[in-house]
């Protein structure tokens, strides 16, 4: 642990609770609670073909944080898959992890906040099973993070700025939104 306080600290963690109406509340349970394994699947050969060459390009750019294949390979495979089963842009999540964790698994804020997305504790017992040690878990806070960014994203009508402002509980205001979007610029990746 001691480790941890060395590096660059997380960001994240001005999350708020607030009070959600029961049928959001509901949906975002169900969201958070199928448990599938994030296995890609595949409609045609072009898709998959695609998928492939996007692992391929955010691997190699993925290897100075996560030197091991194979970790970097699930990781990358379970952003993949929580982010499109959320419909928010995979270039946005990876830098939005960037800004958040440093593609930390085990980051804490200085308020709480955990894990890859830097997910407030409260999520946990707002819509899960309250067991705030699940998000260091990668598919987990991959899917928290998801989940509440795609709740903020529609929350916001769509506004991009907004959204990652709300995120990080600095609502309006343009350093996070610009670093989080300057990010996710070197996570982009056209597949055709």
């Amino acid at each position: 642990m001691a480790l941890l306080g060395l590096a660059q600290p997380a960001r994240a963690g001005g999350q708020l609770e607030e009070p959600l109406v029961d049928s959001v509340r509901s949906a975002l349970s169900s969201a958070i609670a199928n448990s599938a394994p994030p296995v890609p699947e595949f409609t045609d050969t072009e898709s998959r073909l695609a998928y492939l060459r996007w692992l391929g390009a955010m691997s190699e750019r993925l290897k100075k944080k996560k030197s091991d294949f194979q970790v970097r390979k699930e990781f990358l495979q379970t952003v993949w898959y929580e982010s499109r089963r959320a419909g928010v842009d995979k270039g946005l999540v990876l830098g939005l992890i960037q800004v958040e964790s440093n593609f930390r698994k085990y980051a804490v804020s200085p308020v709480g906040a955990r894990g890859y997305m830097q997910v407030m504790p409260f999520w946990t017992r707002v819509i899960g099973d309250g067991d705030a040690s699940k998000l260091f878990h990668m598919q987990t806070n991959l899917r928290f993070g998801c989940v509440i960014l795609r709740h903020y994203l529609d929350r916001e009508r769509g506004d991009l700025f907004m959204t990652l402002g709300r995120y990080n509980g600095s609502r309006g205001k343009a350093p996070y939104p610009d670093a989080v979007l300057g990010a996710a610029r070197l996570w982009q990746f056209d597949a055709r």
